[in-house]
């Protein structure tokens, strides 16, 4: 085969350069600094406790274009902040404990959610006869939703995931944040009526029981077991990357359902905490690797990508757009941090006023609720922004504030044998 003269074989690499053209990464390096410098800054003053998300939104809002203008919302940015949100909702179903979550523990949750649903819609339904809210019923779901990838990182950081108090939040924000996504699905952002999206939303729980029973068959197989040890700890990281595919696939599947992607990720990791116990404990390392991934690289571009787009020119454009966020804040509050007046059963009092301040956090779901509120034309660029800057501030203020009230971990009187109790023994 004669190879081509020069001139052409230059002309041919080119093309393909042109073809195979890289986006521009300009605007995620502004992003991935960020989100370095967030918590690294707040490293080095420890006795600011302020979650890393916060100054991580805040940045974004400044070097976006509110502010700065450096960088702006591109394909390469909403991709990575796509994926951050999916691991968000993922790391957030793979964090709910089945085997606690029963008895007791669920039916505060239940009920406390019930409860908090029913002053959501009281609350939306005054603000809306008040001229502030469009659409009450969407607020009403929105504002009874907890961010519970926020404080997944916050009470990781605290010590106090495997407290009663942490089992309690987590439980209580797993159920406010599923049925947020379901409601939302239902009632909005689902195709063709409630009635059809509701056997849509049926069709993908019956795809995770499938999933969940082949997966915990195959785990049975001594063969299989054997494999994906001995390739768990290699370049092929086998865990990893049967989790992406589990984590994908239900997004792509509620996607094609016209579901929700939300819906599907949290279902995915909900699905690999069952079908995934480790109780031989073969595999300790792999959940720290998935936490590695999500709150390493794509969680923290979502979270900075969120204040990018954040809206201030509507925020800060008419002074009825700016009272309304205060009221936001406390319709937060009043919803989510009322209900928490249960867990004084399981609680004492101050560990009772934490749990409410931190199921009274919200922020992600209020960002995609108004999104989509958005797209349907069922939510102002006004009441968007002071709905999301209500939750930036539950996220900057309610979780400090919760931390301020607990005994840290290195306070000598401080043990995780005093702080834990069967839950299982308590009753109503």
């Amino acid at each position: 085969m004669v190879a081509p003269p020069l001139p052409a074989l230059h002309v041919t690499i080119a093309a393909a350069a042109r073809l195979t053209a890289m986006p521009s990464l300009d605007g995620l390096l502004v992003v991935v600094a960020v989100a370095f410098a967030a918590p690294f800054l707040l490293g080095l003053a420890p006795g600011l406790r302020i979650p890393a998300v916060v100054l991580e939104l805040v940045a974004g809002i400044v070097v976006g274009p509110s502010v700065l203008g450096w960088v702006e919302i591109d394909q390469t940015i909403e991709v990575m902040a796509t994926i951050g949100l999916a691991f968000l909702l993922f790391l957030a179903g793979l964090e709910v404990d089945f085997h606690r979550l029963r008895g007791p523990v669920l039916r505060l949750a239940a009920t406390g959610y019930a409860i908090s649903l029913a002053i959501a819609v009281a609350v939306a339904f005054a603000l809306g006869a008040g001229g502030l809210v469009q659409t009450p019923l969407l607020v009403a779901v929105a504002l009874g939703a907890t961010s519970l990838g926020v404080l997944i990182p916050v009470l990781k950081d605290a010590g106090r995931v495997e407290s009663p108090l942490g089992q309690l939040v987590l439980a209580g924000g797993s159920i406010a944040d599923f049925a947020a996504i379901v409601l939302l699905t239902l009632l909005f952002a689902g195709e063709g009526g409630p009635g059809a999206t509701l056997v849509l939303v049926g069709a993908l729980l019956v795809l995770a029981v499938a999933v969940l029973v082949v997966v915990r068959g195959a785990q049975r197989s001594m063969r299989i077991r054997a494999d994906l040890e001995r390739l768990q700890d290699t370049t092929a990281q086998i865990r990893v990357r049967g989790a992406l595919v589990l984590l994908v696939g239900f997004a792509a599947a509620a996607h094609h359902l016209g579901l929700e992607v939300i819906l599907g990720t949290f279902a995915a990791g909900a699905v690999l905490t069952l079908a995934d116990p480790d109780q031989a404990m073969t595999h300790p390392d792999f959940r720290r690797k998935l936490e590695a991934i999500g709150f390493g690289v794509f969680i923290p571009v979502f979270f900075v990508s969120s204040g990018i787009r954040f809206d201030l020119a509507a925020l800060t454009g008419s002074a009825s757009t700016l009272a309304a966020v205060p009221l936001f804040l406390l319709a937060l509050l009043l919803v989510r941090g009322l209900p928490a007046l249960r867990y004084s059963r399981l609680l004492d009092r101050r560990e009772t006023i934490v749990a409410g301040l931190l199921q009274a956090t919200s922020l992600p779901f209020l960002v995609t609720a108004t999104a989509i509120g958005r797209e349907l034309g069922l939510v102002g660029a006004g009441e968007a922004a002071a709905l999301v800057g209500a939750g930036l501030l539950s996220v900057l203020l309610f979780p400090a504030a919760g931390l301020a009230l607990l005994r840290p971990p290195t306070d000598p009187s401080w043990s995780p044998a005093r702080e834990r109790v069967d839950l299982g023994s308590a009753r109503r």
